[in-house]
């Protein structure tokens, strides 16, 4: 275990993990498990990021991903930063294809959210199949019906951070569709409603 102030002075620290051959922290003092824990307490928007794999079969395909990571950046140009685990599918797709879609989840679309972050789940061709969608014209990404905004970005740059990508990007069109839902989020593991 790496040695934290608290411990160089004599004095425990109440955040030391105190379970025998528990978990070791990382440099910075905090191990994956607590780390986790914290973040679980961080509600945040779930977002069904869309792209056109052009590699992906003799046509292309889309591609799809449920993520939490995703917040604006900018007003001055108009950017987003998506984060995505690096060397994933969907790292590897966005790396290709600059042009993207981030579809805002309604509250009734948790259904989608969980087919799209399921392990082991069906192909993403199946899954877009059974998911009424429209091309976006600025990048060809799926553009979800029913979700509170559908934001078609184009990626400026890329950062790896740790063992994610950071995708900094322009939002080329923004569509916010009439209606009374709510937000769908994320909130300790779970798949939440406001209400």
């Amino acid at each position: 275990m790496y040695p934290t102030a608290a411990h160089r002075t004599g004095t425990p620290s109440p955040h030391a993990d105190r379970t025998a051959g528990g978990p070791v922290p990382h440099a910075g003092g905090v191990n994956e498990e607590q780390f986790r824990a914290a973040m679980a307490r961080l509600a945040g928007g779930v977002v069904l990021v869309t792209a056109f794999d052009p590699e992906d079969g003799p046509h292309g395909a889309h591609a799809g991903m449920t993520a939490t990571a995703f917040v604006s950046v900018s007003l001055d140009p108009p950017l987003v930063l998506l984060s995505v685990r690096t060397g994933s599918r969907m790292d590897e797709v966005l790396e290709r294809a600059p042009l993207w879609a981030a579809n805002l989840l309604a509250e009734d679309q948790r259904p989608v959210a969980g087919r799209f972050s399921m392990k082991g789940r069906l192909s993403d061709r199946l899954l877009f199949s059974e998911l009424p969608h429209v091309r976006g014209e600025a990048s060809g990404a799926p553009l979800v019906d029913g979700a509170l905004a559908a934001l078609e970005c184009r990626t400026e740059q890329r950062h790896t951070a740790g063992d994610h990508t950071l995708l900094v990007a322009r939002v080329v069109t923004a569509a916010v569709p009439s209606g009374p839902s709510g937000p769908l989020t994320y909130y300790q593991g779970r798949y939440r409603t406001l209400g």
